[in-house]
């Protein structure tokens, strides 16, 4: 029976496929056999919200004191060169305060932590676990980016737009970049960097040769366990699970996924699509955690600052855990998954690593 996998893209634009950059800017359900399936629940639409915002934007802030893609123009060319220009010298301007990095706005919308729901299950493979954690977190993902989409009253554009953001960032100091067609890093707007992430992660989990949805034809009916596992749970739990398997080590024979038809290069297409949510996050919070998100949190529709900072733990959860992202990585956003690793939101476990995976060199 085959596992129903199914993606639809949420770009806007019609974009050929870039490769995304690994580096910074120099400028630093179960089948029926074991009731498991990859599925991508990704909400249709084309990355607009039908709502309108307005007047979110002057709002107040939280405290009173203040595979070769060619270079599209289809951004940059709506905007004039005293509008680029505008943009440019924004940067100059004194960096705003980030309050998701003090522990009042840390708060999680859920108690616990999120390790019954990222530790591999029992009888699970564990590439069929990754390719589950990539397809749930880029679709959980997808749905605060719609947000970020939603065209303000106020300025007739949506809140992340090439004025507002015209390179794609983490604060001042970290500047990502895509590759064109010759493999050179760009810098884009930060709204085509995360349609193209997008379009490229839609890509290889609809492709059946990198997340194959259908199982190998000479596998059990229940893929073997490898590597390490918890009990399983449908919820965030208050307590700490016991990681119990050492992590796993690759052959140069082996690798993630091979006995659940999973390609030699899926562990690294993994690494890849955790890396790129990432820096997402990364931006939602540095340039859009008040507008839109500290706004939404009194609304109740779950895009709130809670409800990313538990969509966000959970993803950290999973990629410490599993060893899906360096410490050079995770710099943009260290200091609130510090707060998380001391408090307990972010299990020892997980903050450790415990379960990194060693691939074959």
């Amino acid at each position: 029976m085959s596992r129903n996998l199914n993606s639809h893209s949420l770009f806007r634009g019609d974009y050929n496929l870039l490769l995304p950059d690994d580096h910074e800017a120099n400028n630093d359900g179960f089948d029926s056999r074991q009731n498991f399936g990859r599925q991508s629940n990704r909400a249709n639409g084309t990355g607009n919200n039908s709502s309108q915002r307005g007047n979110s934007s002057s709002g107040p802030s939280p405290s009173s004191s203040s595979h070769a893609l060619h270079q599209t123009t289809s951004f940059s060319s709506n905007m004039s060169s005293d509008e680029m220009q505008q943009a440019g010298d924004s940067q100059l301007d004194p960096e705003p305060t980030k309050f998701f990095f003090q522990e009042t706005y840390a708060r999680l919308g859920v108690k616990g932590n999120f390790l019954p729901l990222a530790a591999q299950p029992p009888n699970v493979d564990l590439g069929e676990w990754l390719a589950h954690h990539c397809v749930m977190q880029s679709s959980a993902v997808d749905q605060f980016i719609l947000a970020i989409f939603e065209v303000d009253n106020n300025t007739g554009l949506p809140i992340c737009n090439p004025r507002s953001c015209p390179v794609m960032s983490a604060g001042r100091s970290h500047t990502y970049t895509w590759l064109n067609s010759k493999k050179e890093p760009v810098k884009v707007p930060a709204a085509q960097y995360i349609q193209l992430v997008q379009k490229w992660i839609n890509g290889k989990v609809g492709d059946s040769r990198v997340f194959p949805t259908d199982p190998p034809t000479n596998s059990p009916a229940a893929f073997p366990l490898s590597g390490p596992n918890t009990s399983g749970a449908t919820s965030p739990s208050a307590g700490t699970p016991t990681v119990t398997t050492p992590p796993p080590t690759f052959t140069s024979n082996d690798w993630v996924g091979k006995a659940a038809g999973f390609p030699e290069t899926f562990f690294g297409d993994c690494k890849t699509i955790f890396r790129q949510l990432f820096r997402v996050f990364a931006h939602l919070y540095h340039s859009h955690w008040v507008d839109p998100f500290w706004h939404m949190s009194d609304v109740g529709n779950g895009h709130g600052y809670l409800d990313l900072n538990s969509l966000f733990a959970y993803f950290i959860t999973i990629a410490k855990l599993f060893g899906l992202l360096s410490d050079k990585d995770l710099e943009p956003m260290q200091p609130l998954i510090d707060i998380w690793i001391a408090n307990g939101s972010i299990p020892a476990e997980a903050a450790a690593g415990a379960c990194t995976i060693v691939p074959a060199q």
